[in-house]
C-alpha cells in the first residue's frame, strides 16, 4: 500500500517524522539509544493507528499546532484507521465549548470517544448534536457522564473480549500489539509459573495464563508503583513479564534483583526509564538475551523496546 504524505505534516505536532518519506527508517532510526540490539528494528505500518487524542479550544477542534496550543482542525488523519477518519467531520463539527481533550478509539464493535474537559457538564445543546452522530460511534463520555451509548465497547485479545473502559491503555495499533504478544508468548515458552505485572486489560495475561496485577484493567488490584511484588512473592513465578507505562517499573526491578524469578519479559514504551531499570536488573545478575526495537508509534519519536532479561 502507498502512503501518501499528509498536508499537514510540518503544521500539524501530531508526527515528529514523514512516515510517507523514503529515508523515514534512516530518520527516526536516529532516536534509538545506543543498545546492543539482537534483531532489526520491526516496523509497523502508517494509516493504522486505533486510537487518537484530540484537542478542542473554543469551538476548534483538531491537534495542536507543532509546539504551540493552537489547534490544527483535522477532518482526515493519514495515520488513522478509515473508521476514525470515517466520523471525524462529523465529531469535528460538535459545537464545542471551553477546551479540553477527546480520545477517539476504534473498538471491536464500534468507536467510543471520551472527553475531559475543565468544562463539567454538557449542555443540552451539545447533546442534542452528539444524538445525531453516526450510529457507529457507541459510547460518548463527557468528564465520565455518559452522553451517548448504544452498547458496552468491547476489544479482543486474539478470541478474548474484553470490556473496554473510558481511557483505558491500548497499544496503538492492532499490528504491532499482536506482533509484541507472540514475541511474549514464544519468550514465556509454556512457564506454567507466570506473573504479568502492569497488565491492564490483559493483553498478555491472557495469551500466557499468567497471573496479572494492576491497579486497573483485570489483574489483581495492586498499585506496582507504590505496592511492588516483594521477592517472597516474586519467588513463586518462573517468569515475569512487565509492560510499564512511560514512568518504567524501577521498585519493582529492584525487587526482581533480589529475587530467583529465572526469567524477565520487559516491555518498554520509554527507552530513557528502560535503561535505567536495565541497569538496575543487570546489576542483580540479569543478561539480556534478547532486545527488539519496535516502531509502533508511527511518525512520533517514540519507540517501543521488547527485551527478555534471564539468570
Amino acid at each position: 500500500m502507498t502512503i501518501k504524505k499528509c498536508p499537514l505534516f510540518g503544521i500539524c505536532g501530531g508526527c515528529r517524522y514523514d512516515f510517507a518519506a523514503h529515508d523515514y527508517r534512516d530518520n527516526k532510526s536516529s532516536e534509538l539509544p545506543k543498545l546492543n540490539y539482537t534483531h532489526d528494528a520491526i516496523w509497523g505500518g502508517a494509516g493504522c493507528r486505533r486510537r487518537a487524542d484530540f484537542a478542542f479550544v473554543d469551538g476548534d477542534f483538531g491537534f495542536y499546532k507543532k509546539q504551540t496550543k493552537d489547534i490544527v482542525n483535522i477532518n482526515n488523519c493519514p495515520n488513522l484507521l478509515p473508521e476514525i477518519n470515517e466520523i471525524l467531520p462529523n465529531v469535528a463539527g460538535l459545537p464545542w465549548t471551553g477546551s479540553g481533550s477527546v480520545l477517539i478509539t476504534k473498538c471491536e464493535n464500534g468507536i467510543d470517544i471520551v472527553v475531559d474537559s475543565v468544562v463539567p457538564n454538557f449542555g443540552p445543546e451539545f447533546k442534542a448534536a452528539v444524538d445525531k452522530l453516526p450510529l457507529q460511534i457507541i459510547r460518548f463520555v463527557w468528564n465520565d457522564k455518559i452522553v451517548r451509548k448504544y452498547a458496552e465497547p468491547e476489544i479482543k485479545f486474539n478470541e478474548k473480549i474484553i470490556a473496554y473502559p473510558p481511557r483505558a491503555f491500548l497499544q496503538p495499533t492492532i499490528e504491532t500489539e499482536q506482533i509484541l504478544r507472540n514475541m511474549v508468548i514464544e519468550s514465556v515458552g509454556g512457564a506454567k509459573r507466570v506473573a504479568d505485572l502492569f497488565c491492564g486489560l490483559g493483553n498478555f495475561t491472557f495469551a500466557t495464563g499468567a497471573t496479572g496485577f494492576d491497579i486497573v484493567g483485570n489483574g489483581i488490584k495492586r498499585d506496582l508503583f507504590k505496592r511492588p511484588l516483594l521477592v517472597k512473592n516474586l519467588n513463586q513465578y518462573d517468569v515475569v513479564i512487565m509492560d510499564p507505562p512511560r514512568a518504567g517499573a524501577m521498585a519493582q526491578s529492584k525487587e526482581l534483583a533480589k529475587s530467583d524469578v529465572k526469567k524477565v519479559v520487559y516491555v518498554s514504551c520509554n527507552p530513557n526509564t528502560f535503561m535505567r531499570d536495565m541497569e538496575i536488573l543487570n546489576r542483580g545478575g540479569y543478561k539480556i538475551k534478547s532486545l527488539v526495537p519496535v516502531d509502533q508509534f508511527v511518525g512520533s519519536n517514540h519507540w517501543e523496546i521488547f527485551s527478555v532479561f534471564e539468570k
